[in-house]
């Protein structure tokens, strides 16, 4: 099993907290893991993405030209990312954000309301765990208690209380994602 995969959006919305999550995660699997980040001198509102790589083999590059899925958190990454899903790949995204949805007829598409759910449960931090709930739904990759293993490892200390909010989150993100089109 390889993952090779892009997370897209703005800065400020956890992409690389994700992507630094995923990462963790599949250590905690013992799978073989790359983790690489790209920002904007603007960080906080510019865009950003990271690359992760998980597989059971050796990872021979984490420069990756296309990717098995997309998570993809606004229009600008959309429209960059988007051509780069392989055929038969996934497409995630969050409609916060974006005005022209995903158009590809060859690859899997859902959407997630993160956003909108991250509201509803009182704490927009969340959202990018939402996010990455919808995703494990879509692609089971990584056990849950695995997971918890890689918040507990990216995390500081400091935010290991709010561990079971992101469980939460997490949960009701593997809830709410919706199919939009499947090849």
């Amino acid at each position: 099993m390889t993952e090779e995969m892009i997370i897209a959006g703005f800065g400020g919305q956890g992409v690389l907290s994700m992507g630094k999550i995923l990462a963790y995660s599949g250590i905690m699997e013992d799978k073989e893991v790359t983790w690489f980040p790209s920002y904007g001198p603007e960080m906080r509102g510019g865009t950003a993405n990271v690359t992760v790589i998980i597989s059971d083999n050796r990872i021979s590059s984490p420069i990756l030209h296309e990717f098995d899925t997309a998570i993809i958190l606004n229009q600008q990454s959309l429209n960059k990312f988007e051509k780069m899903v392989k055929p038969g790949g996934v497409l995630l995204y969050d409609p916060n954000g974006i005005s022209n949805p995903p158009t590809r007829t060859d690859i899997n598409i859902y959407k997630v309301e993160g956003t909108k759910t991250a509201v509803e449960m009182g704490n927009p931090r969340v959202f990018n765990m939402i996010v990455f709930g919808s995703y494990l739904k879509v692609r089971p990759i990584l056990s849950l208690d695995n997971v918890e293993k890689g918040l507990q490892k990216s995390l500081p200390e400091r935010y290991h209380r709010l561990i079971p909010l992101n469980l939460e989150a997490i949960k009701k993100g593997e809830e709410i994602v919706e199919s939009i089109q499947t090849v």
